[in-house]
């Protein structure tokens, strides 16, 4: 191990030997080449060798250098590319040692598709998939959903769910014939008419609203001038609906322009950022996040990473940025925000008059929601200790139960078998370490035989990796708990496997999810712990993930070998022609829905074969 040890400090050294001094990004590297930090700098090679040299103090930093086996390095033109590449990185391996943007959950936004053909603008509490444009968070859900409901009164955009609009049965809803809907689904809208609904929705949202009240007022004085009365009224009801929504959605603030303000409160690993958004001098909202990972940052560091991410996924950037008076944004932040936005961004601290007096406000916020999270979290922390000492108690335990693993069994009339170890650490759950085992016995539907066969597999890992086997950090780890999903037979059979290594100590038991009884070794009688009590709450908890994530595995193998089934019979279909049929059609039931004029337009498929398809498909579904 020594040896190994020298062998990483000697390699390391090296690599630091031929580090550049110009401006770029590092990467380090650790088991099995995953990346475990992304950086920048204007000079590589001090900023890189700091790590190494203990020019750099930061906590947490001894446990980053101590599992770096590589260091990549990437030289860029200068600072503001670096940024560009950092975010890039950043984005694609989340490091786990890099500051971690984390939204405060208890918001909701508005979502428009942009990338489908016809978009929806829709209620969500989620931020992070690709293609959606994001609006908010907002300070309620009701808020979100009164603002939909006027923004589709207004414009009548698609409502329904799904990425292509309609219903099976090919005519329009009700929502078109109220007035809430133009039926893109049976053509009575183009996609370029429907695109400039959306435009304007995103125009809206994003403060613009004076453009949409200028057109319905012409609207309803041209349908006015024309004794079209009923128009008239429903577009004085759409201009009533938007002005009041804009009035409420904020303070006016016209002097100060188009501008977000930032408050950042830090506390231990953690801060709290606050974003305060001002369009066309309105306070249109208030955005709240956590950073994690910031020990030992200072202010600038933090405002950076923040930015990095924030503004790199922000549906829009404003032309300036109200930073916190201490900071010293640098010269390379406001250009790359200024490439991402296509002009000029200026990022300054907060001097005097209104914009100081809102960025105060923000960080009056920011140490808030810190306070709050931070108490939160301690409550949460002391939960967790609560139900450990519990068990240690309940059970008869020898020590804390700080790593609990959890096995199950999932299957439906021995139809692809699985197994799921989930991994608790410090009653938290470790998701690196879970573990799927595809069941290999067979021979009929045998609970406990799939059982010890899991339990068995997981525990001859947990020696040492010989020559011929990869490391593997999740089985080198020994629990203190193990508990199986299931009764008596359950637990027997993973104690019969279990002996068969050389273990330490090792406590073993079962949960009964019908009368959540736990079983232990040598009683025979189990043991009852109270519903309401933090320890069962705990094992309720780690039961139902194992069972969650058998679940998805085995339902994962039950639809591959279902495609299997269909496709890999067929005449003429290999791996290439599979794919270009699932492209083609979607899923299996729309092949064995498809014509045989649909199969002889199959991209890289051969009319011939396509017909050969069709026949063989139609023959096997009709014997």
């Amino acid at each position: 191990m020594a040896t190994t040890a020298e062998n990483r400090t000697e390699r390391i050294e090296a690599q630091l030997k031929g580090i550049p001094a110009k401006p770029g990004v590092y990467l380090f590297r650790g088991p099995k080449d995953v990346v475990l930090y992304v950086g920048k700098a204007k000079s590589l090679r001090p900023r890189v060798r700091s790590y190494f040299r203990g020019g750099d103090s930061r906590p947490g930093l001894e446990n980053l250098t101590e599992r770096v086996d590589r260091i990549e390095v990437i030289v860029t033109s200068n600072e503001t590319e670096a940024f560009h590449l950092e975010q890039n990185l950043i984005r694609r391996h989340r490091p786990p040692f890099n500051v971690r943007l984390r939204d405060d959950k208890s918001y909701p936004y508005i979502a428009v598709t942009v990338e489908d053909d016809y978009p929806r603008v829709m209620f969500t509490r989620e931020r992070h998939r690709r293609g959606v444009v994001y609006f908010g968070p907002y300070a309620n859900a009701k808020k979100v959903r009164e603002t939909l409901d006027v923004l589709n009164r207004v414009f009548p955009y698609r409502p329904c769910e799904g990425p292509q609009p309609g219903r099976h049965s090919g005519i329009p809803c009700l929502d078109y014939h109220i007035d809430r809907c133009l039926a893109p689904c049976v053509g009575y809208v183009s996609k370029e008419d429907y695109r400039e609904i959306i435009k304007r929705v995103i125009e809206f949202l994003s403060g613009e609203s004076r453009p949409i009240q200028r057109e319905l007022e012409e609207k309803m004085r041209a349908a006015a001038e024309q004794q079209d009365f009923e128009a008239a009224a429903r577009y004085r009801n759409r201009l009533y609906s938007v002005r009041h929504l804009a009035e409420r959605q904020a303070a006016d603030k016209r002097a100060i322009g188009t501008v977000d303000v930032i408050g950042i409160a830090v506390g231990g690993d953690g801060a709290a950022v606050q974003v305060f958004p001002l369009r066309g001098g309105r306070l249109t909202d208030r955005h709240s996040f956590f950073l994690e990972n910031v020990a030992g940052q200072d202010l600038d560091s933090l405002l950076e990473a923040f930015a990095l991410e924030y503004y790199g996924s922000a549906p829009s950037i404003p032309p300036q940025i109200i930073v916190p008076p201490e900071a010293r944004p640098s010269g390379a932040l406001s250009e790359f925000l200024s490439e991402e936005r296509g002009s000029r961004v200026e990022v300054r601290p907060a001097q005097r008059g209104e914009k100081r007096r809102l960025q105060e406000l923000a960080q009056q916020n920011a140490e808030l929601a810190l306070e709050h999270d931070s108490a939160q979290t301690e409550r949460k922390r002391l939960r967790r200790i609560e139900a450990l000492e519990e068990l240690r108690e309940s059970l008869n335990l020898e020590s804390l139960p700080l790593r609990i693993e959890c096995f199950d069994i999932s299957n439906i009339q021995d139809q692809a078998p699985v197994g799921s170890m989930v991994v608790f650490q410090d009653a938290l759950p470790k998701k690196a370490h879970y573990r799927k085992f595809g069941i290999r016995k067979e021979g009929g539907q045998d609970d406990f035989a799939m059982m010890a066969e899991v339990v068995s597999r997981r525990f001859a890992r947990a020696k040492p990796a010989t020559t011929n086997e990869t490391y593997d950090e999740g089985f080198a780890a020994i629990p203190n708990l193990v508990v199986i999903d299931g009764g008596k037979g359950q637990l027997s059979a993973a104690l019969a496997a279990m002996q068969a290594y050389d273990l330490p100590r090792v406590a073993v038991i079962a949960l009964a999810k019908k009368e959540e009884e736990v079983f232990v070794p040598g009683r025979p009688d189990p043991i009852a712990l109270d519903p309401a009590s933090p320890g069962l709450q705990l094992l309720q908890r780690i039961r139902d993930e194992a069972h969650r994530f058998a679940l998805g595995f085995h339902r994962q193998r039950r639809e591959s070998r279902a495609h299997e089934s269909i496709l890999d019979a067929l005449p003429g279909v290999g791996p290439a022609r599979r794919r270009a049929l699932m492209r083609h059609f979607g899923s299996p039931e729309r092949i064995l829905a498809a014509g045989p004029e649909e199969f002889e337009g199959v991209p890289g498929v051969p009319a011939k074969t396509g017909r050969q398809i069709y026949a063989a498909l139609h023959k096997a579904g009709g014997a």
